[in-house]
């Protein structure tokens, strides 16, 4: 064999190993339960609590309700205090678990020595960083959003800065016992540069460097970090669009996603949504970022939002 075979054959032979890889990926993503099978005990071997922010309602909620399940007492952070309530007392009536809330608005910058004073002392095992906003209601270009200077403020104190308060709140006693999760919550509209979603997208896209970043740092801790990139989920923050494979309701979705917390650092938490990153990808930019494609979302998006 003279150079230039010996040359293709290895070519050839590195060409299939990365397909191989490839569908090994494909695979693992698809059937988590297969691959990555996660022990019942396994949330509760953790740690005696879970923090879930922005935990009265949609996905929050649900992260707290299937937590409790698991066998952990649940802490729910967010602004509305009925509603937090109203939760709490949900959770504790069906689960049996201990409920604790605190009132927080992650748009602030006073909150974090007061949520470091009622998580003190407390084994927290799971952290659900939830909690995030939208820069504006309905979907326009960033120039259009109404009170521009405060909804910068707004959404990168939430988005961005409370994700980052509560993993340096949380992690220092997770690192002193070895163990640990925390769920990052990005969104799938952070894949690629997305019109229409500047300020938001680039906010969960922060999350998801984020957290695999903080992942490699702390993996060898015993500290599982993952970014959850969902696409639809039927809550507030989508207008309740009504469910279907691919809009999940939050306790599909949360089901679902939990069954991805040992496959990596980054999931998109259910098989649809996973298909729906893998076809996002592959459109070219261009397309996406076509004038004619952003009036079709805004039309499309805007008509959700107000019912019509």
């Amino acid at each position: 064999m003279d150079l230039g075979e010996v040359f293709l054959v290895s070519l050839g032979g590195a060409v299939l190993l990365f397909c191989a890889r490839k569908l090994l990926g494909v695979t693992q993503q698809l059937f988590p339960k297969t691959w990555y099978p996660v022990p019942k005990s396994f949330f509760s071997s953790l740690g005696e609590w879970a923090v879930i922010t922005g935990g009265s309602e949609g996905i929050g909620r649900a992260y707290a309700f299937e937590l409790a399940r698991h066998g952990l007492n649940i802490i729910i952070i967010s602004r509305n205090l009925a509603k937090l309530e109203t939760a709490a007392k949900e959770i504790g009536e069906t689960t049996g678990k201990e409920v604790r809330v605190i009132v927080a608005d992650f748009t602030k910058d006073d909150i974090y020595e007061h949520i470091e004073e009622n998580l003190a002392g407390l084994n927290v095992g799971v952290l659900v960083n939830n909690v995030g906003i939208l820069p504006s209601h309905t979907l326009c270009k960033l120039l259009d959003i109404e009170d521009l200077e405060q909804r910068i403020t707004s959404v990168i104190n939430c988005n961005v800065k409370g994700l980052t308060k509560m993993c340096r709140i949380v992690l220092p006693r997770m690192e002193e016992r070895g163990k640990g999760l925390i769920l990052n919550m990005s969104s799938g509209v952070a894949g690629v540069p997305c019109p229409l979603y500047t300020m938001y997208g680039a906010s969960k896209l922060f999350v998801e460097r984020f957290s695999r970043s903080l992942q490699a740092e702390y993996k060898s801790k015993g500290i599982i970090i993952q970014a959850v990139i969902p696409f639809g989920v039927s809550t507030a923050m989508t207008s309740f669009q009504k469910p279907d494979m691919v809009t999940l309701t939050p306790e599909e979705f949360v089901r679902t996603s939990l069954d991805y917390v040992l496959v990596g650092d980054r999931t998109h938490g259910s098989i649809s949504h996973q298909i729906l990153g893998w076809i996002l990808q592959a459109i070219p930019i261009q397309i996406l970022h076509s004038e004619v494609m952003q009036e079709k979302l805004a039309e499309f998006v805007n008509k959700s939002v107000n019912g019509n």
